[in-house]
């Protein structure tokens, strides 16, 4: 459900209210905590899941039965390294990432999928745990010393859905969910931009509230009164001053944009930039359309060419901006995708769930670019080489956010629940991605 402009102002300043409970829990988990190479986050989440044979993973000696129509990988920047043919950007941009082809789990259901990959949890516990975004609006948000009337997370431009972000950390580290279309003119974003009201009529209606205001006027010192025009304040700060104009595109000059891609997911690329300059710490930029059991190749010849756009103009202005070493990039989905391809009615050439082996990419933010880790067999069907569970891949982020192994997560029941997932999620401190860190 999307935010209301209350519910959005009042994570945005929650700080004001509960930095002192904040500051004793991030006092509590940030004790032996390693060295943090990363700042923020932005997850590229492919929603419904992608190809790992059409984009990280291709396999063009399996035959079309596997291949389909997208049968020519590409080679990379990197000598050794070929990705799927419609993604000739990111082919050039290859020395900034790396490619797990060994991500695997034991689910196809897309519920416990994205559960596992974003809370590197197995399914099924008493409790929901937070997915990564909301760990880090906890650890790395206002209780780590961020300020920003922006909230800590952010996710453009619409919930998951499916998944409960937060888990048992409660709606306080819940993500703030744009709303809106940015590569619409203006980027409606909920509860910072009404469409059809102008600035001055913003004004006008606070002045009028001003004027209506008897109580106030009547209880100036008044505290709870004080907390509330503050509270105002910094609603029309994000409405009508500096805070609120990071999500204004109409800042970026037309050629620039047009280099993302002019579409919701090469301007939310752009936005997830311009969020990472403003501090934001975790960023997840929520790509529809990855489920393609029907008209797989018609839609990969869509989705993929904006994909790789917008990933790679990404990719390459952190990099020229210097913000790649502390930004990391994740993007994945829940699960791959058949790698035999369902030419059978009623699918006629598409492909269904598949997550005993898939592909992630990962950059920046203590990453090295240009390797890949695993591998998968001939026909990208089951992992053959250094498996890489969610647990796996969550655990080697943690670290390089500077997570310590001791860091715990405040539950509702007080039981002693670690930050990074264990051995009993699946997780090893022996499978951690040393290989690429």
């Amino acid at each position: 459900m999307p935010l209301t402009r209350r519910e959005a102002i009042r994570r945005g300043v929650w700080g004001t209210a509960g930095l002192l409970l904040a500051d004793r829990l991030g006092a509590r988990t940030r004790a032996m905590a390693p060295a943090a190479r990363a700042k923020a986050v932005i997850q590229i989440w492919l929603w419904g899941g992608p190809s790992h044979l059409d984009t990280f993973d291709p396999k063009p000696e399996a035959g079309n039965d596997y291949t389909g129509p997208l049968a020519t990988p590409i080679e990379t920047n990197v000598s050794g390294i070929r990705i799927g043919e419609l993604l000739p950007l990111l082919a050039r941009q290859a020395d900034k990432y790396s490619l797990i082809r060994s991500m695997t789990h034991d689910t196809n259901a897309h519920e416990t999928a994205a559960y596992t990959v974003q809370t590197g949890r197995k399914p099924g516990a008493r409790l929901v745990y937070p997915g990564v975004g909301a760990v880090v609006a906890l650890l790395k948000g206002y209780s780590a010393g961020y300020s920003g009337l922006i909230p800590p997370y952010v996710v453009l431009t619409d919930l998951q859905g499916r998944f409960s972000e937060a888990g048992f950390l409660g709606q306080r580290y819940a993500p703030f969910a744009t709303g809106g279309d940015p590569a619409q003119t203006p980027f409606a974003v909920q509860g910072v931009i009404t469409p059809g009201v102008s600035d001055q009529r913003q004004r006008d209606r606070r002045a009028l509230l001003h004027q209506l205001d008897t109580l106030g006027k009547a209880a100036p010192e008044n505290a709870a009164l004080q907390a509330f025009a503050q509270t105002e304040d910094q609603a029309y700060e994000l409405i009508l001053g500096e805070a609120g104009k990071v999500f204004d595109l109409s800042q970026e000059k037309d050629d620039e944009r047009e280099r993302y891609g002019k579409n919701t997911f090469g301007q939310s690329c752009l936005v997830a930039r311009r969020l990472v300059e403003r501090g934001v710490p975790y960023i997840t930029i929520n790509s529809k359309g990855w489920d393609t059991h029907k008209q797989h190749f018609q839609l990969m010849r869509q989705k993929l060419p904006q994909l790789d756009k917008g990933l790679a103009a990404l990719l390459q202005d952190l990099s020229a901006r210097g913000l790649l070493d502390s930004t990391m990039i994740w993007c994945c989905g829940e699960f791959g995708r058949t790698p035999k391809v369902q030419w059978e009615p009623p699918w006629n050439g598409g492909r269904g769930h598949w997550g005993p082996a898939f592909s992630a990419l990962v950059a920046g933010g203590g990453f090295r670019g240009g390797h890949v880790v695993g591998s998968s067999d001939g026909r990208g069907e089951e992992v053959t080489d250094r498996p890489v569970s969610p647990a796996d891949l969550i655990g080697s982020m943690y670290e390089l956010l500077g997570v310590s192994a001791d860091a715990k997560l405040p539950n509702p029941e007080g039981l002693d629940i670690r930050a990074v997932p264990t051995a009993a999620d699946g997780a090893s401190p022996d499978r951690i991605l040393r290989e690429i860190m």
